[in-house]
């Protein structure tokens, strides 16, 4: 419905997030399997990849998303609401694997001899990622963002995110809202 960022009628931030998804949550397993199960080079090595790979995606899938997010959701909409949650949840997810790349830099022949931290940050960021996960279903199940939809269809989705706006918080808490309905 929303999305401006697509190929052909498919949209394409849908298209990329199982990467950086998939490769985050592989990233924080391979630490866990290293520091607890197996000090086999290979599961840091796993991490370790999978760490860089899941920041590289994610900064190209948060494209196309920031795109329908900014151009393609009506201003003063639940939908735009959840959608800056979304966001601001993926880029805090975004940050926490950045940093944990920046800590285990240069690291790769060598494995680690402790990986608190990366578990930390990893497990940390996988936290952050189901709550994004959860908006992001949000913006797909309840707002239609990406779906295909019949006119009538979008139509009534169009009445529903008019007939419950996005009011910001009032400043003057005496004051009646001003989304009050018939």
């Amino acid at each position: 419905m929303y999305s401006k960022a697509k190929i052909g009628d498919h949209p394409i931030h849908p298209m990329l997030v199982a990467f950086p998804i998939t490769l985050y949550l592989l990233t924080f397993v391979g630490f866990v399997v290293y520091a607890t199960a197996s000090a086999d080079i290979f599961w840091y090595n796993l991490a370790y990849f999978c760490n860089y790979a899941g920041v590289g995606m994610a900064f190209l899938a948060a494209i196309p998303g920031f795109i329908d997010w900014s151009v393609g959701i009506p201003n003063n909409t639940i939908a735009k609401k959840d959608g800056m949650i979304h966001m601001t949840l993926n880029l805090i997810t975004l940050g926490l694997f950045a940093i944990n790349a920046i800590v285990i830099r240069g690291s790769w022949n060598l494995g680690a001899d402790s990986v608190a931290t990366p578990i930390a940050l990893t497990g940390l960021g996988t936290l952050t990622l189901l709550c994004a996960g959860f908006y992001g279903w949000k913006m797909v199940s309840e707002h239609k963002v990406g779906v295909m939809m019949s006119k009538e269809q979008a139509i009534l989705q169009d009445r529903y995110e008019k007939e419950y706006p996005y009011v910001p918080p009032r400043e003057n808490r005496n004051e009646p809202p001003t989304y009050l309905h018939h």
